[in-house]
Order: structure tokens, then sequence, then C-alpha cells
């Protein structure tokens, strides 16, 4: 019977000992399984397009790794300046505060029961961008001619 015991309480040990190990390896598959689930996540998330610098050869470009800095097209640069001029931005918003006046006065008109569709009002809402945007630039360019004539004169006076 003390055999019985013995090996009954060697069991008993056994048994303990590997419900205590048990748990950890439980929390190692937790941690196992999370690590599953954001690199699912990952792979499920949305890709962010790029741009990328495409050579004359059509292909991509990767400027950290070249070591040599290959020639910039010039012209694609001075549009990308041109387009960063706050002149640019001043025109384009004085455009889009008048096509939106606009559609707005068609509104006003169409309550009014006067018949006319989206077409005319989008006409309506080009034309008066494109005046209101002729008239802002023409500004700035009588504004630049006058301060050249000026600086002509200041410039003449001088010698």
């Amino acid at each position: 019977m003390a055999k019985k015991k013995k090996k009954q309480s060697e069991a008993m040990e056994e048994a303990e000992a590997a419900k205590a190990v048990k748990p950890k390896k439980k929390k190692k598959k937790a941690k196992k399984a999370e690590k599953a689930k954001k690199a699912e996540k990952a792979k499920k998330a949305k890709k962010v397009n790029v741009a990328e610098r495409i050579d004359e050869n059509g292909e991509t470009v990767d400027e950290a790794k070249s070591s040599k800095k290959k020639p910039i097209d010039e012209g694609m640069e001075a549009i990308g300046k041109l387009i960063d001029h706050p002149l640019v931005a001043d025109i384009v918003a004085a455009g889009a505060v008048a096509a939106v006046a606009s559609m707005a006065e068609k509104q006003v008109t169409r309550a009014r029961s006067d018949k006319g569709g989206s077409k005319d009002a989008l006409k309506m809402a080009g034309a008066a961008a494109a005046a209101a945007m002729g008239k802002r630039f023409m500004a700035e360019m009588e504004a630049a001619k006058a301060k050249r004539e000026a600086k002509k004169d200041s410039g003449g006076e001088e010698e």
C-alpha cells in the first residue's frame, strides 16, 4: 500500500507540475495568436499610394538608393514652382468664389420659377470664374508693370 500511495503522490505532483506549466504555454500561445492577428490586420490594411519619380525609361527611381543625382526635368520643376506661387492661389480662389456666387445666384432665380437647368448654371459659373480670374490676373500684371516703371524712373533720376 505504501508503494501505491507513493505512486499516487508522485502522479499528483506530476499533475500539479503539469498544471503549473500549462498556463505558461497558454500565455505563449496567446501572444502568438495576437501577433498573428496583428499580421493579418497589417495585410488587410489598405496600402497608401505614394508618388514615385519615373526616369525617361519609364522605370521608378529610388532616390534613397541612388548615389547619383539625375537631372530633373526643368519644365516640371517650373510648373511645380508656378503652382506653389501665392498669386496662383489668389487667382484660383477668386475664380472659385465667383463660381460659387454665380451658382448661388442661379439657385435664387430658379426659386423664382425661372426655368433653366444645371447645364446653364454650370456655364454661368464657369464664365464668372474665368472673368474673375482674368480681372485678378490683369490687376496683378498692371501692378507689376507700374512697379517696374517706378523702378525705372527712380533708377533714371539717380544717374
